[in-house]
């Protein structure tokens, strides 16, 4: 048994072909909860809707002076006030989507209701099911080109069920400006690997949705007494005399990378969503639906980026049951894994 502290070797990493078949055999029930959650939202969606070139009326709204906009006067004589006429934007807006395959997102804990992995297709899939029903392109990095097709979730679903071993992070330097992209995962890895990740969508001016799939016992860190906890990137192992010892020290850490992840976003203009897994899947869409109708978000880095730095290190905390959020004590990689949570101890 490894001394208090002590990092092994690294053990073998769980095998990508059952990881690919696991995904697989979760797609269909997937869509199925997909679905079932578009239609619990379905009546308060209405795209990303905005003025510009169509042929349906969209609102009416006070004229301005140097306004460019038709008068219309039949609506202006109801009372002081002059009105002009807005149509609806129809052309087709295209979306990525993205769910994180890796795997910390297959930890669930036992106050969860679903894992992160789980939960991060569920709510792609949902995103893709409502904007194929209001006719938008969607597409996913690595997997699809863009496409418009009312059954646009299924078509992604049978691709994500036949695909083989999905990269870790895509290559997402082919998605151009004016894009959105909705990309769901813990963002558990140090916060400047996934700024250089995501710069040069903010380089190529897309606007970028994130949501964060979190598992509560990842941000209570409820452990204590002997436990030992695995990298589940790398297969390394520490284990903690008294883990309780830890659980101060990880909050700060996991918060702050939480935090310094929103703020850099923030001012991207990007939209930055966390959603636990013991809550419902539909909150995050209200959420992204909001941020997908605001205006604004494309405007990209300037002079050549803004990256924060990492938090406290770089190590965002020791990663309660599943995710790569740092290390509260010791190097190593990007973070260690309860191994099972309460199951893990070894000790009292």
């Amino acid at each position: 048994m490894a001394r208090i502290g002590e990092v092994q070797a690294p053990a073998a990493t769980r095998d990508a072909l059952a990881r690919g078949r696991l995904r697989a055999s979760l797609v269909p029930d997937l869509l199925v909860e997909a679905r079932r959650i578009v239609n619990t939202v379905i009546a308060g969606w209405h795209g990303r809707r905005k003025r510009g070139i169509g042929e349906n009326f969209w609102q009416f709204r006070p004229y301005v002076e140097g306004d460019a906009s038709r008068i219309d006067w039949r609506r202006s004589a109801r009372d002081d006030h002059t009105y002009v006429r807005d149509r609806e934007w129809e052309a087709a807006h295209t979306v990525w989507l993205w769910a994180d395959p890796s795997p910390s997102m297959l930890y669930k804990s036992t106050g969860a209701s679903v894992s992160k992995q789980s939960r991060a297709l569920v709510l792609a899939l949902a995103m893709a099911e409502l904007l194929s029903r209001s006719g938008e392109r969607i597409a996913w990095p690595g997997l699809t080109d863009p496409f418009t097709a009312r059954n646009g979730a299924e078509r992604i679903a049978a691709q994500l069920m036949h695909a083989g071993e999905l990269p870790a992070k895509p290559d997402l330097s082919g998605i151009r400006r004016f894009c959105d992209i909705v990309i769901a995962s813990d963002f558990l890895d140090p916060v400047e690997e996934t700024m250089a990740w995501l710069d040069v969508l903010a380089r190529h001016g897309v606007r970028a949705h994130l949501i964060e799939v979190a598992d509560p016992a990842e941000e209570t860190f409820p452990y204590a007494g002997r436990t030992e906890f695995t990298d589940p990137e790398t297969g390394d192992k520490l284990t903690a005399g008294r883990a309780e010892m830890l659980g101060d020290e990880y909050r700060l850490l996991y918060t702050a990378r939480r935090q310094e992840l929103a703020a850099w976003c923030k001012r991207l203009g990007w939209s930055f969503t966390v959603n636990h897994t013991d809550r419902l899947a539909s909150d995050a869409l209200v959420r992204l639906h909001m941020a997908m109708t605001a205006d604004g978000g494309y405007a990209g880095l300037i002079a050549g980026g803004d990256h924060a730095g990492q938090t406290a290190g770089g190590h965002a905390g020791l990663a309660s049951g599943g995710g790569h959020a740092g290390q509260a004590a010791g190097g190593g990689h990007a973070g260690l894994t309860a191994f099972d949570g309460h199951a893990g101890k070894v000790g009292a």
